[in-house]
């Protein structure tokens, strides 16, 4: 009898049913990619279920899991704590310890498994103040619990009963995780998604991901404490598709290489980031090679999808993806096949271009709150196809959403969270007559794409009473090679003006050939060739809005904007308070 989905842990038991795979899960140690079969990997999620159960792991209980990287042992206690019908809390390991204090205090987690020693490092300093019983590391690390001693407690299989029982318990309506919003202001909400909520999110996007059965490799990037990549790794799990864990973003494609998937995720920052790569390497170029190589670009920057250009455009792509897209293909395997981005507004300009290169990138669209696809591009499935550049593809199967009046995108299905924990208020707030109000604003085509326009948190009038929406013009500014972040600012203020970091590897590179000296960053955005460039760019989007959108002045700043300095997200949005109080006096030069 084939095994019913219902509950998050069920995808390793369909799995080992259907395709009873040999790698399942792969994790590189010491150099070493160690691979666990479905088998293993069901055997000691239910080896950690008898260790929590002997550690007195009640139904309901909060258990927290930190990690710095994606692994093996993440899954297992995923599984492990979801079977005794207590609730996995996954938390960002490169937030504030202050940030962990909250987190574990407001969920109230009793029991925490941690990667390493820069984690528990954070965690042993706010420890004293949370219901922390232990904490257990992955990691072999002196003096330190180790997560083995978990498994240890459940090689007693004696109490095996008391886990099936347990399972049976679970229901698709209990809650099944408790993920806390990164959040770009504020303290972060505890999004409560029940076993129900994801698993239909997991069902309805089999489709639209083009997956060979039994055979395809994944390689997995994105940190899985966030939502969007969690639900793959589930979907993953039923498409009997090996899973491949990243070392690093710096290791991205030298794992890429070694492992040769499939299909792999990330969120738009890393897509940028390979691009501009590649684009880096072809400036090297010389001579014909040059030519060939910037007119394959060129190409690929005007690609559609199904034919739309023509039939002599798809012969010179033909011939362009033989000569050169063939080498972008390469430096990320050579199988990639589909390309998956989540989490902030991927730029056109990528989509078409990887798109041209055979490695089209499938944007799609939800939020934390709804488990969390709620619309996605498709390349084709049953005749239909569902691929449009600058939209986030069709609402999928059993998800409704509707534009409010204002243009607030409103979503209902299965697929919406219970509610924030601990937070009624916060709650009916956004959960209003069985729709989320999703704070972002958008609309939908004639042929059912939907489109984000802006959020509607982000817009702000200006003092002549003028709504401008700041990530339509930072989409646009950012197409530009010299520019990685921008933020436009200018709420109740006479005009709309832009804080800008510079894309500092390709600005360098740029330098050295136009003979530019500078010994530091200050003096290369100081210099006037540079301040042209990116005047350029300024004025080529300022092309695409009304006057009272376009952006008057600009500012440049020296540092890169990073996750740790506090610029970003764990997701890596802009945390628009703080970069504004970072940079307060290049914001005060524009204004006063």
């Amino acid at each position: 009898m084939a095994i019913k989905i219902t509950r998050t842990f069920d995808f390793p038991y369909y799995q080992l049913e259907k395709y009873n795979l040999k790698k399942s899960l792969n994790t590189k140690y010491d150099g070493k990619w160690v691979s666990t079969s479905t088998q293993e990997y069901i055997d000691k999620s239910n080896t950690l279920s008898r260790g929590l159960l002997k550690l007195g792991v009640k139904p309901n209980d909060k258990i927290a899991v930190i990690s710095t990287t994606n692994r093996t042992e993440w899954n297992i206690c995923d599984i492990g704590i979801g079977q005794v019908g207590a609730q996995n809390v996954p938390i960002y390991p490169t937030i504030s310890k202050e940030d962990y204090e909250y987190v574990l205090n407001h969920s109230g987690a009793t029991y925490c498994f941690v990667s390493d020693a820069s984690i528990l490092e954070k965690l042993n300093q706010i420890k004293g103040n949370t219901s922390l019983i232990d904490i257990f590391t992955f990691e072999d690390l002196v003096n330190e619990k180790n997560w083995n001693e978990v498994l240890d407690l459940g090689k007693d299989t004696s109490n095996q009963a008391e886990v099936e029982a347990r399972k049976n318990a679970v229901t698709s309506n209990d809650l099944a995780t408790l993920i806390y919003t990164s959040g770009t202001t504020g303290k972060p909400k505890g999004v409560m998604l029940s076993h129900g909520n994801i698993v239909s999110n997991v069902l309805a996007s089999e489709d639209p991901v083009p997956l060979d059965y039994g055979t395809d490799k994944a390689l997995s990037f994105l940190p899985v404490c966030h939502v969007f990549e969690r639900m793959i790794l589930y979907l993953y799990q039923l498409c009997g598709t090996e899973i491949y864990f990243a070392e690093s973003i710096e290791k991205l494609t030298e794992n890429a290489q070694d492992v040769k998937p499939d299909v792999m995720t990330a969120v738009p920052r890393l897509y940028e980031k390979i691009y501009d790569k590649i684009i880096l390497k072809g400036e090297g170029l010389s001579g014909i090679k040059k030519k060939l190589f910037f007119w394959a670009v060129d190409l690929g920057l005007r690609y559609k999808p199904y034919g739309e250009n023509g039939w002599w455009y798809e012969k010179q792509l033909g011939l362009a993806r033989k000569l050169i897209f063939s080498k972008w293909q390469e430096a990320l395997g050579g199988n990639l096949k589909v390309m998956v981005s989540g989490s902030a507004a991927l730029q056109p300009r990528l989509t078409s271009i990887f798109a041209a290169a055979g490695m089209p990138i499938m944007e799609g669209y939800g939020l934390t709150e709804t488990s969390p696809v709620t619309s996605v591009n498709f390349v084709e499935y049953g005749g239909q196809r569902g691929f449009r550049i600058g939209t986030v593809g069709k609402v999928i199967k059993d998800v409704e959403v509707k534009i409010a009046e204002n243009g607030e995108i409103l979503i209902k299905g299965p697929n919406v969270m219970q509610g924030y924990y601990k937070d009624p208020v916060k709650t009916a707030e956004v959960l209003i007559d069985g729709y989320f109000h999703s704070g972002d604003k958008g609309e939908i085509d004639k042929d059912g794409f939907l489109k984000i326009t802006g959020r509607t948190k982000e817009m702000f009038k200006t003092s002549g009473g003028k709504y401008v929406i700041p990530p339509l013009l930072e989409g646009e500014l950012k197409q530009s090679l010299f520019i990685e972040q921008v933020m436009v600012v200018g709420e109740n203020e006479k005009m709309p003006a832009a804080i800008i970091q510079p894309n500092f590897e390709y600005l360098k590179d740029w330098a050295e050939e136009n003979n530019i000296s500078f010994s530091n960053n200050e003096e290369l955005i100081a210099n006037e060739k540079v301040l042209e460039e990116i005047t350029k760019a300024v004025k080529t989007c300022n092309n695409s809005f009304g006057k009272w959108e376009q952006i008057k002045v600009f500012r440049l700043t020296p540092d890169e904007w990073t996750l740790d300095a506090g610029h970003l997200t764990p997701t890596m949005k802009m945390k628009r308070s703080v970069i504004k109080e970072i940079y307060k006096d290049l914001y005060n030069s524009i204004y006063n």
